[in-house]
């Protein structure tokens, strides 16, 4: 029970890799503020925990300033403060480069990187009044160091978020507070399967370039940032740590079998 008597906020926290990471914090005896832009699959996981007095979600756009605010004070309001913060909402667009409008990059950079932007502030102001340090998590991505142009505006947005973890561990360091980010490789979630992988051949060539030859879980993300938020990590700050089954150290394909 690592994180008794912590509270954790989770973004993006009503499926794939934020409600796994939700899980997990629960799990290890947090108090968990589950936010999501989908209030009915929100409400529907919040259902799924089964506790209520440590569990409480509330519906959220964390593009909006207003709101992330919000969550942060909700947090406070209904648990006592905040421990962890971990900013994990994010949306992908399969577009070729020069298809992308300018509304297709505001869309995914507002959620991507302002919206951890926004996180970052809204935490990090609560923990240094708490005074008791704390730590942010920054969900990213392996495609934050690879260029692949089919996702140009989602790599944009994760390199980016590398840059705003590292600045913001070094801005917190003085309050205790640590920084951090988490770089999944190809993990089967429905973003990915619908954004990432559409057919046979696509599967194949991201499993040529995974050594590990198969997809990741949302629990081996978790597993990953339940231990970056713990005391096991208390060294560590300012790092991205990539669980991709050694895809990004790969400089070469492996074979596949059908």
């Amino acid at each position: 029970m690592r994180f008794a008597n912590k509270v954790a906020v989770v973004t993006g926290a009503a499926r794939g890799i934020g409600k796994a990471c939700a899980t997990r914090l629960f799990d290890e005896g947090a108090s968990v503020v589950l936010a999501d832009i989908d209030a009915d699959v929100l409400a529907a996981t919040a259902r799924e925990f089964g506790s209520p007095d440590r569990v409480h979600a509330t519906v959220t756009d964390v593009s909006s300033k207003a709101q992330v605010d919000a969550l942060v004070a909700e947090a406070v309001a209904v648990f006592g403060g905040i421990d962890i913060m971990v900013n994990n909402a994010g949306i992908a667009m399969m577009q070729n480069l020069l298809d992308i409008t300018e509304a297709d990059y505001d869309a995914v950079l507002s959620v991507n990187l302002k919206g951890p932007f926004l996180g970052v502030q809204a935490a990090g102001r609560q923990m240094i009044a708490q005074g008791r340090g704390g730590v942010i998590i920054n969900m990213s991505s392996i495609n934050s160091r690879l260029s692949n142009p089919r996702v140009t505006t989602y790599a944009i947005s994760k390199g980016g978020l590398n840059q705003l973890t590292g600045t913001a561990s070094i801005a917190f360091a003085p309050h205790g507070i640590r920084v951090c980010g988490v770089g999944p490789g190809t993990i089967m979630t429905a973003m990915v399967d619908g954004s990432f992988i559409s057919n046979d051949d696509e599967r194949r060539m991201v499993l040529s370039r995974t050594p590990a030859g198969r997809y990741g879980t949302p629990e081996e993300v978790a597993a990953v940032v339940a231990f970056l938020a713990s005391d096991d990590a208390s060294y560590m700050s300012g790092q991205t740590v990539y669980p991709d089954g050694g895809r990004l150290i790969l400089n070469y394909t492996v074979p596949v079998e059908d």
